[in-house]
């Protein structure tokens, strides 16, 4: 039986209890977010309890919330990293967005849910390679997308746009070096030329 939004809610209340630190409901869409804490246990209860049955995991991404101190978001003053995850009840025809802030922004560290979705994978890795977030209790936890010698994680806010080193091959050394980034960093603004009779109007 498909739950609605409304219903969903009161399934997760019963089901999870003082473990939601947040839930909300906007655009139709539920929002869980729990502690780093409680995660692991958390999102087994979303599989395996009934009222729930979350059966797929069908996202999981990196988030950092450091540009949000810039306004006046409610996220300006928490921490720097989440990991947001999107699941899906084929049982109960709907989907839940789960969202974990990591509590060390030096180190930002959650449990892995690789043993409950093993579609989590290839998601917390690529986490892992693009905003530096530590999946604690992957078996295989190391880059995707980016290669071995890479320094950096190229999704965090303040990762300059050009990068920390290049890559290049070396045809002296026959083999690819790394060296200092050497392109200057430039704003581009597209000039928009006017002209008096231009495309035939006068």
């Amino acid at each position: 039986m498909a739950h609605t939004p409304e219903q969903l809610c009161e399934a997760l209340q019963a089901a999870l209890g003082e473990r939601i630190c947040q839930l909300n409901q906007a655009l139709g869409e539920t929002t869980l977010t729990v502690s780093a804490a409680d995660y692991l246990a958390v999102m087994q209860t979303l599989r395996d309890d009934p009222r729930l049955s979350f059966e797929q995991l069908m996202d999981l991404c990196g988030m950092d919330y450091s540009a949000y101190r810039d306004g006046d978001s409610p996220l300006a003053d928490g921490p720097r990293f989440a990991v947001v995850s999107h699941l899906l009840s084929l049982t109960h025809n709907c989907r839940l967005r789960v969202r974990v802030f990591a509590s060390d922004d030096a180190m930002p560290r959650v449990a892995s849910v690789n043993p409950i979705w093993s579609a989590a994978n290839w998601y917390e890795r690529e986490a892992f390679d693009l905003y530096g977030i530590v999946f604690e209790g992957h078996e295989d936890l190391r880059r995707l997308l980016t290669d071995y010698g890479f320094i950096g994680h190229p999704f965090r806010k303040d990762f300059p746009v050009s990068g920390h080193v290049e890559m290049r091959y070396d045809p002296e050394q026959k083999r690819v070096i790394y060296q200092p980034v050497t392109i200057e960093p430039r704003e581009i603004t597209p000039r928009i030329i006017r002209e008096d009779g231009y495309g035939g109007m006068h």
